[in-house]
């Protein structure tokens, strides 16, 4: 017997319910975010030049570089570009069943818009250019940048008092 609102998986067994927002905790270790996000490229000197500028501009240090790959750190997580040889196809599709895209902690609203005006010129393409900076509504300070292999990022200001002021006014339902 299961309690009111509980569910159950195919075999039966009880799920537990977890709210959202809430830490997911590992025995009695909350988990906070990523340890690592792995991308599989088709060609690593392009990765170099375009994600190597996006990272430096977004305070990631490159941690590591080997013939194949390279990884990029901050705090306590990494992200890493890596050449497979067990890759598929080397076209990455953000629209098909995996990665849609990557969202980073841009810094102040001035720092996102610098790197929106610059991106351009390190092989980043603008998206949804006609709605910048709220294509993620009003009350989200926010730019998008695809890159020419397929890549989507999101570059998110952090959100700030000044914000709430400066913000779009919200539509009444």
């Amino acid at each position: 017997m299961h309690a009111p609102g509980s569910s159950t998986n195919s075999s039966g067994s009880a799920l537990q319910e977890v709210r959202v927002g809430a830490p997911i905790t590992c025995q009695t270790r909350t988990m906070p975010g990523f340890h690592h996000v792995e991308l599989w490229i088709a060609n690593l000197a392009e990765a170099r030049t375009d994600w190597g500028w996006l990272l430096q501009q977004l305070g990631f240090v490159l941690d590591s570089e080997w013939p194949d790959g390279q990884s990029w750190s901050a705090g306590d997580a990494y992200l890493t570009f890596t050449l497979s040889p067990n890759l598929s196809d080397p076209v990455h599709d953000r629209r098909r069943a995996g990665l849609n895209h990557l969202a980073f902690r841009g810094g102040s609203r001035t720092e996102v818009d610098a790197i929106m005006e610059s991106a351009s010129d390190h092989g980043w393409a603008q998206l949804y250019s006609e709605r910048y900076p709220h294509a993620g509504g009003a009350q989200h300070y926010a730019g998008w940048l695809e890159n020419a292999a397929g890549f989507k990022v999101e570059i998110v200001a952090d959100h700030e008092a000044a914000d709430d002021a400066d913000a779009l006014p919200s539509q009444a339902p």
